[in-house]
């Protein structure tokens, strides 16, 4: 059977389906399907597994009546193409069931029913067709119907979208076409400029917007040599970028950028607060943020400009000043009006100075000064005694009166140097001197004073050694009674024996130790040691250990007190601490804290060189001390001077109505021993009774000492 072959379902008794199947096998036009089953033949007309399905039905009488006649209705309302050939000589019994112009009545004659129904299954198959053309016209008709709602959609939410984000936009921005007219602006654009949007809209000439912009007061050129000149660069296909000025002092970057067509977009920046910024962070980096004088970065970069631009035979002078004690302003008032203080002195030196000269705050309280044209080195002290006078003024910060002095290091180029970093340094060198030369002074660079910079570098290379090295040794002068001259204890002195230096004095290292911050390292060793040292000492022989004020800062001191009383097994009642009032200074509170933490233990506390500070009287009232040392310098002359004799009396009498021990420093002779009995004093130090001595040479003296007692 062909492909066009018309598909015909034939409905019989089984003979009547023989006799239909051997016509059919004739008939090369038609693929016959037959059945003989006395029901409705929908799963044959409709096949399934996706076959081609019945174009028309043959129905003999007898198999309708052999069954339900209302077969026909169902076979007909399986496909509204479909027709049926009733084989029928009469349709008594089945004429109540034809009641659509789809079913055809022949006689009972096979051949020609197989006729009529080849000629119905082709105006199936044309209806069927259109049926199936009408249907998918209809669906493209309806998709073509959604594909332009969705694109129309589409558009509409890109348009939407794009509006948005170009009335988002920080800049504002402009399109133009090749004829300088505008396709599309954005709100900022408008806002940017007060501009009316009855004048910028599309179509709108550029002339006529750079016009309405000069009406404004925000467009200071002429609008055809501007657009004149921004042509021949479209033309060139370049980027045009600049930088404009408002009406109301705003700072706008404009980009003009050539398109394809012709045309150009331009974008419109207002910059102002960036360009602001930008400008306080190159203030800032060059520009101390308190005073808002130039930093040392700035001072640098001037005085290389002043030496190049320096004339043969002139000079410029480098000054380096800071306040003397400026520390003790910021501890006692507070860093707050510390910081005031530091730009009041700024504001006095702004005061001193040329306009031709350059002042800097090199950090913390140290300042500087570049002073330029001068024809001989000693104008510079004129300037300098003008500075300090300035300076030594007092102040009145938020009610209190501040009283601080200045020191200043000169430099003097080219003598001192024909660098920044030279005379920099000479002048810091210059300072340095100043400050140890008394204060409130002005000092000029000396060439010894850069060897003296040496070797204190020297010894303080040295000095790192000794402490990871072991130079150090601890030597002991006993203290005694001043009755019974019995000893109750022995200081721990700190000496070095340096292998390069040979001994180093206390006086020349200690201070260095403090600076540099090693006196902390120093400190823990000297109280371990000592402590081991004492444990074997007869009991109730005293140690004492000088504690630095660097320790306290550290905060270190209890942690390194614990642990050598832990080390050595020493009892905490046989060590006692020496401070000395500098000591309280600093951060007041935290170190009575501490003091009273180690009093609690059973710890003694001294207050050593007493007399010598300021406030050694009400620092008594603040702690409860264990013993007062009277310094040396009171004992040196108390045998010829009734003032250093008074005062010893007084502080004895002063100890024994606080019941406070007090120790006379320094005896040497038997009248100085004679003196500090009779004016009171409990207890005495020094060379009358024993040099200090090492730690094994004391054992053998508290040894005899045992074995004469035996």
């Amino acid at each position: 059977m062909g492909g066009f072959a018309s598909r015909i379902l034939f409905c019989g008794t089984e003979p009547e389906c023989g006799a239909m199947r051997a016509i059919a096998a004739g008939a090369s036009d038609v693929a016959l399907t037959t059945t003989s089953e006395c029901r409705a033949p929908n799963d044959l007309i409709w096949p399934p597994g996706g076959k081609e399905p019945i174009e028309s039905v043959i129905v003999t009488q007898s198999w309708l009546l052999s069954g339900d006649p209302s077969a026909i209705s169902e076979i007909l309302h399986a496909d509204d193409g479909l027709c049926l050939v009733l084989e029928a000589a009469r349709i008594d019994h089945v004429s109540d069931y034809i009641v659509s112009d789809r079913v055809m009545a022949v006689p009972e004659d096979h051949a020609r029913a197989l006729q009529l129904a080849t000629a119905l299954a082709q105006r199936c198959r044309l209806e069927r067709s259109h049926a199936l053309a009408k249907l998918e016209l209809k669906a493209a008709q309806k998709a073509a119907q959604l594909v332009s709602t969705e694109y129309q959609r589409q558009q509409r939410d890109r348009n939407k979208l794009f509006e948005t984000a170009l009335n988002n936009m920080s800049q504002g921005l402009c399109m133009f076409d090749a004829d300088a007219n505008l396709v599309v602006c954005n709100d900022r654009y408008i806002e940017m400029y007060g501009l009316s949007r009855t004048v910028v809209v599309p179509g709108a000439n550029l002339r006529a917007i750079l016009q309405h912009r000069k009406e404004c007061g925000n467009f200071a050129g002429d609008p055809e040599v501007y657009v004149k000149e921004l042509y021949a660069t479209i033309a060139k296909g370049d980027v045009q970028t600049q930088l404009v000025q408002s009406g109301d002092g705003r700072t706008i970057s404009i980009a003009n950028r050539a398109m394809a067509n012709g045309g150009w977009v331009a974008t419109h920046e207002d910059i102002t607060e960036r360009t602001r910024a930008e400008e306080r962070i190159r203030h800032m980096a060059k520009h101390d943020s308190l005073t808002g004088l130039p930093n040392r970065s700035a001072f640098r970069d001037e005085m290389e400009q002043a030496l190049k631009r320096v004339r043969r035979g002139q000079m410029l002078a480098t000054m380096c000043l800071d306040l003397d004690h400026f520390k003790n302003v910021n501890d006692t008032l507070g860093h707050l009006l510390g910081d005031k203080l530091l730009c009041a002195v700024a504001a006095r030196l702004k005061e001193v100075v040329r306009e031709t000269d350059t002042i800097a705050r090199l950090g913390g309280d140290e300042f500087a000064v570049l002073q330029v044209g001068l024809d001989k080195p000693e104008a510079a002290s004129t300037f300098a005694q003008r500075i300090i006078a300035a300076i030594n003024q007092p102040y009145d910060i938020e009610g209190h009166q501040v009283i601080v002095s200045t020191s200043v290091g000169i430099a003097v180029s080219p003598n001192d140097g024909s660098t920044t970093e030279q005379l920099l340094r000479n002048a810091d060198m210059a300072l340095y001197r100043a400050k140890s030369d008394g204060r409130a002074i002005y000092r000029y660079f000396e060439p010894e004073m850069d060897q003296q910079l040496q070797a204190r570098r020297s010894l303080e290379i040295d000095l790192r050694n000794a402490v990871q090295n072991g130079e150090f040794q601890l030597v002991y002068q006993p203290q005694v009674d001043a009755i019974t001259e019995e000893i109750t204890g022995c200081e721990a002195l700190l000496r070095w024996n340096s292998p390069n230096r040979g001994t180093v004095s206390p006086a020349e290292f200690i201070p260095l130790a403090e600076e540099i911050g090693l006196i902390v390292p120093i400190g823990e060793w000297v109280l371990k040691v000592a402590c081991c040292e004492a444990a074997s000492w007869p009991k109730p022989v005293r140690v004492a250990v000088n504690l630095s004020p660097a320790q306290f800062k550290s905060r270190s001191v209890m942690q390194s007190v614990i642990s050598a009383l832990a080390i050595s097994g020493l009892e905490a009642t046989r060590l006692e601490l020496e401070i000395t009032e500098s000591v309280l200074l600093h951060d007041n509170e935290a170190t009575l804290a501490t003091l009273h933490q180690l009093r609690s233990f059973g710890i003694k506390i001294s207050m050593d060189d007493f007399g010598t500070g300021y406030s050694s009287l009400s620092y008594l009232r603040s702690f409860p001390f264990d013993k007062i040392k009277i310094d040396r310098s009171f004992i040196k002359d108390i045998s010829d001077k009734g003032d250093c004799a008074a005062i010893v009396k007084a502080v004895a009498g002063l100890g024994k109505g606080l019941g406070i021990a007090t120790t006379a420093e320094g005896v040497e002779t038997i009248e100085q021993l004679h003196k500090v009995r009779n004016e009171g004093c409990t207890e005495v130090q020094g060379y009358f009774f024993s040099a200090p001595q090492p730690g094994d040479s004391l054992r053998k003296f508290f040894a005899r000492k045992a074995s004469r007692a035996a």
